[in-house]
């Protein structure tokens, strides 16, 4: 079986692969399937944000539990006044941590916005591959985003710690309910992985 390729596409590439893009968000992230349009629309507001930039894991043939070639994707931008997820995280950081912290963290961010490997394509480095690939060359300072915040540490999680990011917040919950989230931060370039014999 080959291996995905990691490929960088453009925003009218990335609007064709909505559906089999949320398909993997469904499997990784299991949300009511009520929200499934909501995040689609989000998705599709987010190509248009300045300084977008998305990557996607894709193979030929079938995968067990997957209808498409995309088994991963990751995508972010430049974050800025007036985002609803940026000016959520600035004011909870103001408010913990006071407004020069907040400002440390959020003047100049890349946001990554979603980065999904399906639970079939999971434990062979896509994660760590997609991550790599869409902070590499950002002219921002500061890498920024959200994951769940469980009772032990996710993968996901030691994913991002291993790049030498940390917890800005944690338990957080978001304005309308839902899971509680880590809110992770590092500075770019994102620090070296560690070597195989000590990654986790």
């Amino acid at each position: 079986m080959r291996d995905p390729k990691l490929r960088e596409i453009d925003e009218r590439a990335f609007l064709r692969r909505l559906g089999p893009m949320l398909e993997v968000y469904a499997a990784t992230m299991a949300p009511p399937a009520e929200q499934l349009p909501g995040r689609h629309t989000i998705m599709e507001r987010h190509a248009a944000y300045p300084g977008f930039r998305a990557f996607v894991a894709e193979r030929r043939g079938p995968l067990p539990g997957l209808a498409g070639p995309v088994q991963g994707f990751a995508y972010g931008f430049h974050g800025s006044r007036g985002q609803w997820w940026h000016d959520i995280v600035h004011q909870a950081l103001a408010a913990r941590e006071g407004a020069e912290h907040a400002d440390a963290w959020m003047d100049d961010p890349f946001e990554v916005a979603e980065l999904h490997v399906h639970p079939a394509a999971q434990g062979r480095g896509l994660g760590r591959g997609l991550l790599t690939a869409l902070c590499e060359g950002r002219p921002e300072r500061t890498v920024v985003l959200s994951t769940l915040d469980l009772r032990s540490a996710t993968p996901a999680q030691r994913l991002y710690r291993s790049v030498g990011m940390v917890d800005l917040l944690t338990g957080f919950e978001f304005p309308g309910g839902g899971p509680l989230y880590a809110v992770m931060g590092g500075t770019l370039p994102l620090a070296p992985y560690p070597s195989a014999s000590s990654s986790p």
